[in-house]
C-alpha cells in the first residue's frame, strides 16, 4: 500500500562520456549534473551503471591474454563457449552451479548467483576481443561516491550501482 502524498521521478543524466580507465567517475557525475542545471537532495538515489565503475577502475581483459586452464577447458566443452572467458568467469567465481550447452551460471566471489560471473561482451570496447568484469568492491565504491556526492553537495543521497 503506497504511502499518501509519496511519489518519485526519476530523471536520466545526459552528458556522460565513454569512461575510460582512471577516469573520475564521480567528478564526471558532478559535472553532468552542473551542465543540466540538476541539484542532489537530501534522500535522492543516485543510480549508476556498473559498467562505467568497471571501466573507470580498469577491468577491461583482453581475451588474447588469457591463458585457460584445465577447468576452463573441460566446461568450455560442455557450454561451448570461449575456453579464455570461461577461465576468467571461474577466475571471478566460488562455484559453478550449472553448466550445460549455451550456459554457465557461477556463484560470484561477491556472492550472488548469476550467468558468466557478470562478465560482460557487449560494453566493452572491441567486444569480441575484450570483456568487462564486475567493479573489485561495487559496496565500497558506491559509499566513495556517496561520501564524495555528500563532500560536494551537501546531500545525503543513496548510491546504487545496477546492471545496465
Amino acid at each position: 500500500m503506497a504511502e499518501k502524498g509519496f511519489s518519485y521521478r526519476v530523471t536520466a543524466l545526459d552528458g556522460i562520456p565513454l569512461v575510460k580507465a582512471g577516469d573520475d567517475v564521480p567528478g564526471t557525475i558532478l559535472a553532468a549534473l552542473a551542465a543540466h542545471d540538476l541539484m542532489l537532495q537530501d534522500g535522492d538515489v543516485l543510480v549508476v551503471t556498473s559498467k562505467i565503475i568497471s571501466k573507470a577502475q580498469g577491468r577491461t581483459v583482453n581475451l588474447t591474454d588469457v591463458e585457460p586452464g584445465t577447468d576452463a577447458l573441460h566446461y568450455a566443452g560442455i557450454t561451448g563457449k570461449d575456453p579464455r572467458l570461461v577461465e576468467l568467469v571461474l577466475r571471478e567465481s566460488r562455484i559453478v552451479s550449472r553448466a550445460s550447452k549455451g550456459v554457465l551460471v557461477t556463484e560470484h566471489r561477491l556472492g550472488f548467483v548469476s550467468a558468466n560471473a557478470g562478465i560482460d561482451q557487449s560494453n566493452a570496447e572491441d567486444g569480441d576481443s575484450r570483456v568487462l568484469l564486475l567493479p573489485l568492491d561495487p559496496d565500497g565504491t558506491a559509499e566513495s561516491i556517496r561520501g564524495r556526492m555528500k563532500a560536494e553537495t551537501g546531500a545525503d543521497i543513496g548510491v546504487i550501482l545496477s546492471d545496465s
